[in-house]
């Protein structure tokens, strides 16, 4: 227990050492690890059982290839092995954490375990998909569960770099890299194999879902998972299109109209194709999208960011959805009914599964109280683990979508101090 607290004390002050040294705005922060620090550690502080610690390992033989975090530094991932049924099976999450768009904020990003392996914690916690305990995740308890860190700030998806600023643009190679280490370890054996991720991460998994189904034998049962990676390209409260600003400059920036995928950049410029929205119907791979609709760091970042609300009008509702006017909940609903439009064609495909629930969340996979708890929330009395479980094992059809908010009452809504 004492173990657990230092190491969230740790966490919790570079933090916010982050947060106090580092006021650019173009740093899209991911404020919900704070939140997730905090359930793990409140969970263990309650005499909940303490989460797995799994150790970080680094791929010694990535530098040769040129897969290098942001300062040149190597890759790593987690992995906690599987046994028995589930001994030949994997689950690999690409993790999230935002991204930078400009030199600046790479740079800073470079002094953090964003972009470094100098800075990453030498072991992080296994909860919610990465469990290695039945009664919180059910069916994927004992495969091989492996966490692939992010260090490239884009994804995982540029090949190149800015030699003036001593920047690596190497996310691609990191995955390759990652993947390849993975296939010796013996995922190359797989008969079950899922790609997961979240929010930045999320958005990284659809993007190599096919590149992953043909990585491994056809034999292979492979799907994927992007849990809180469905970013909209959404009008702000201001009437322009922040999160599109945003990610034109990480393109741009990093070059990624050289490796994004073609089927998209063929007819689209290269910004539209780093939105999901514009990808998620040629994926050929059965993909799950976990997404809560009201997600909130579109709320934060995207729809509602200061650059704007420079008079701070939704400052409060960004903070605690019960804080949000009827006008603003009007128009959350109305970023709801895009978000429920673009996945029409999606949801269309028998192959395809969907669970978006009308909760102000984000990285919903992660949190055990999210995933598979006495009291997570619930779409038609089906928890998250338990839907994800029955469309990737064959077991029903799931296409879950909530009710409009606030109908849904067993939403664990983030809220922010």
């Amino acid at each position: 227990m004492a173990k657990v607290f230092m190491w969230f004390l740790g966490v919790i002050f570079v933090l916010s050492k982050l947060v106090d040294s580092y006021e650019f705005e173009e740093f899209f922060f991911n404020k919900t690890e704070g939140v997730f620090l905090e359930s793990v550690y409140e969970a263990a502080a309650a005499g909940g059982p303490t989460p797995l610690m799994v150790g970080l390992t680094l791929i010694h033989g990535a530098g040769a290839r040129g897969a290098v975090c942001l300062d040149g530094t190597l890759p790593g991932y987690h992995i906690h092995r599987g046994y028995g049924s589930g001994a030949n099976s994997w689950l690999v999450q690409l993790e999230g954490g935002g991204w930078c768009n400009n030199i600046r904020s790479c740079v800073y990003r470079k002094k953090t375990r964003r972009g470094s392996s100098n800075y990453m914690e030498k072991q992080i916690p296994f909860t919610g998909i990465l469990s290695n305990k039945a009664e919180e995740n059910p069916d994927f308890y004992n495969w091989n569960r492996v966490k692939v860190r992010y260090c490239d700030g884009a994804s995982f998806t540029g090949d190149s770099q800015n030699k003036a600023a001593q920047l690596q643009f190497r996310g691609k190679r990191i995955y390759e890299a990652a993947m390849n280490e993975l296939m010796s370890k013996g995922m190359r054996y797989a008969k079950q194999a899922l790609l997961s991720g979240c929010s930045a991460g999320g958005l990284a998994s659809i993007m190599h879902c096919d590149d992953f189904r043909n990585l491994l034998p056809h034999s292979t049962k492979v799907k994927c998972l992007s849990d809180a990676g469905l970013f909209m390209d959404a009008v702000d409260v201001s009437g322009g299109r922040s999160l599109r600003n945003f990610f034109g400059g990480v393109v741009k920036l990093q070059g990624l109209h050289k490796t994004l995928p073609r089927m998209c950049t063929n007819h689209l410029d290269a910004t539209s194709c780093f939105f999901p929205e514009n990808l998620i119907n040629n994926i050929k791979t059965p993909l799950f999208l976990l997404n809560a609709a009201y997600d909130s760091w579109q709320l934060q970042e995207s729809l509602a960011p200061r650059g704007a609300d420079p008079h701070g009008i939704w400052h409060d509702c960004t903070l605690n959805n019960e804080r949000c006017s009827p006008s603003q909940i009007h128009f959350l609903q109305g970023f709801r009914i895009h978000m429920l439009n673009t996945i029409k064609r999606f949801a269309a495909s028998r192959q395809n599964g969907l669970f978006i629930n009308s909760c102000f969340a984000h990285c919903q996979s992660e949190r055990q109280d999210t995933w598979f708890s006495d009291n997570s929330p619930m779409i038609n009395n089906k928890p998250i683990a338990l839907a994800v479980g029955d469309w990737y094992f064959d077991r029903s059809g799931m296409k879950a979508i909530d009710c409009a908010y606030p109908c849904d009452r067993t939403c664990h809504n983030l809220i922010f101090r």
